[in-house]
């Protein structure tokens, strides 16, 4: 579901098996869309024309589904069903597709709002529709999903940025980087100094304060939801720690949760 939840499944599988089984193939579902969309953007050897052409392909499926139209495509017919069932919002899978053609064509952003603004697209509708699933999308509970989507995603990046140049992009925010001296060079050749440390300092602090703004979400909501939100959450908050731990190198370390992890992530989510 976006960059967000297809590159995060890796930190959190125990969330999966926390899903109730009744929910489970709705969200297969929805996961298809957004992996398939997703591939769209960022695989293959396709041109940036070929794939937003696809991606608008995608956007006219989900036309024929709010006009109640049918589709050839299985994905689509299968999709059309869950969000029928759920009463699921459209907006929100339209809000990735704008996120994957952005991925297309955007590879730099200006400052922390433009990557907000993007995580809003291509991380918080993944957090929407698991509350429209289990029927506990209210006004405060979408406000800290939102948080909490939007944190996942900025670790996410904090812990890809030697991947993500790989693929010539840099979603670190460029006045971030003027303001701690760093430039595009720092980041090719993966050099460590003390104004990269206090730069990723500083980014680290944003994205666990940001995390921290919505966890009571995961305490407020009952059951299964409420207990995998808590391992979504402590997930994200150790790999900050992991981060620090390798004195912010993660062109050397890509911090990544482990086994001996889950047990710490299980005994902090029991304790929230």
């Amino acid at each position: 579901m976006s960059q967000m939840s297809v590159n995060h499944y890796e930190n959190f599988p125990v969330a999966s098996l926390l899903l109730p089984a009744r929910l489970r193939p709705a969200v297969k579902i929805i996961y298809a869309f957004a992996r398939s969309a997703d591939d769209i953007a960022d695989e293959g050897d396709a041109n940036p024309e070929q794939r937003l052409r696809q991606l608008a392909e995608y956007e006219q499926e989900l036309d024929c589904i709010e006009k109640n139209t049918s589709s050839e495509s299985q994905l689509f017919k299968a999709l059309a069903g869950v969000i029928r069932e759920y009463a699921l919002p459209l907006q929100p899978f339209r809000d990735l597709l704008s996120a994957f053609k952005q991925d297309v064509v955007t590879t730099r952003y200006a400052d922390f709002t433009c990557l907000l603004d993007y995580c809003a697209r291509s991380a918080n509708p993944v957090g929407t529709l698991m509350l429209h699933l289990y029927g506990e999308a209210s006004q405060e509970n979408l406000r800290d999903s939102d948080a909490i989507c939007s944190a996942l995603q900025l670790i996410n990046f904090w812990q890809d940025v030697a991947i993500d140049w790989q693929k010539q992009r840099i979603y670190l925010p460029l006045d971030d980087l003027s303001r701690f001296g760093i430039t595009e060079q720092h980041i090719a050749s993966g050099m460590q100094n003390e104004d990269w440390r206090n730069m990723m300092r500083f980014e680290v602090a944003r994205a666990r304060n940001l995390m921290l703004s919505g966890s009571a979400l995961a305490t407020r909501l009952p059951g299964r939801l409420g207990w995998e939100l808590r391992l979504v959450v402590q997930g994200g908050l150790r790999i900050l720690e992991k981060i620090e731990a390798v004195d912010f190198n993660v062109f050397q370390h890509r911090p990544k949760l482990g086994k001996t992890d889950w047990l710490k992530l299980a005994w902090r989510a029991k304790n929230m």
